[in-house]
């Protein structure tokens, strides 16, 4: 029984991600179509997989699919050419698996003037226009409505909304003087995802930027330790040495011994010393 239940999870885990990918899109992009117009319907998948099908609900039938009484399909797209009345209702696409796509509402209008609007929700934050449009296809003043209540007229029969907000969802329509009443469409606003992100403070620092902070404070021990050492030796064998010469050697050939010593040991520990530090920017030169 538990091994069943974790099978049927799964499924629903998969037809929920196949339920994301797909997207049903229209050309023209519209939510209302003039009576005898055209419009194509396209399923389309990010991995661009076939066997998707176009249904739809309206009052000629529940379900049916495209080509099945209505429309042309094509592969994952379906082409309606002569649309009607009958044509309105809910579209969507749906796979073998009984995933589905989100649903689309299209109104076909046997008037002479409709309103165009986004077909998908709109973003909040983002611009909204409205379009009234009459059948002469040039622009007219426009008086545009809102859930029953004017909002405005325009000259130009274009309305925009700058920044949507959640207020301005609702059920939209438009009229034109002495031509008539576009038929109503529902406008959807959806919130902008958020992202939040922890402040630079809080995270800790990568692992790769503490290893090389550690090599590159083991390269100077490696560098500066021969400096001091060296420095070290050479002050303790200066004091042995003057103590030597002064008791057993003539003071003219001690300073000159010791002048050649000093010599040797600097000698040497430029030598070392450049020698690690030729080593070191080896090391730090990028690859």
């Amino acid at each position: 029984m538990e091994g069943t239940s974790l099978l049927w999870i799964f499924l629903l885990s998969l037809m929920s991600c196949r339920t994301n990918q797909v997207k049903l899109n229209l050309s023209p992009n519209r939510s209302q179509f003039f009576k005898d117009k055209s419009v194509t319907l396209s399923c389309e998948d990010e991995d661009r997989s076939a066997g998707w099908t176009l249904r739809r609900n309206t009052t000629r039938g529940t379900r049916t699919q495209c080509g099945d009484g209505w429309g042309r399909p094509s592969g994952s797209s379906c082409t309606i050419g002569y649309m009607v009345p009958g044509d309105s209702g809910v579209y969507w696409c749906e796979s073998m698996e009984a995933a589905a796509s989100q649903s689309i509402n299209l109104t076909v209008s046997g008037g002479s003037v409709i309103l165009q609007s986004p077909v998908l929700p709109v973003m909040e934050g983002d611009p909204l226009t409205l379009s009234c449009q009459s059948k002469q296809d040039s622009p007219l003043p426009a008086a545009f409505y809102k859930d029953g209540s004017l909002i405005r007229t325009e000259p130009g029969g274009h309305m925009t909304i700058l920044h949507v907000s959640r207020s301005d969802e609702g059920l939209y329509r438009c009229n034109i003087s002495s031509h008539g009443e576009s038929p109503s469409s529902w406008i959807s606003v959806t919130g902008k995802p958020t992202t939040s992100a922890p402040p630079p403070s809080s995270a800790p620092p990568p692992v790769s930027s503490s290893l090389h902070l550690v090599f590159r404070l083991l390269c100077h021990l490696v560098v500066f330790c021969p400096y001091f050492i060296s420095t070290g030796l050479m002050v303790s064998l200066y004091r042995h040495r003057a103590t030597v010469s002064v008791a057993t050697v003539p003071p003219l050939h001690a300073e000159q011994g010791l002048a050649d010593d000093l010599r040797a040991i600097e000698c040497h520990f430029w030598v070392t010393w450049c020698d690690h530090v030729i080593i070191l920017n080896l090391k730090l030169l990028p690859s």
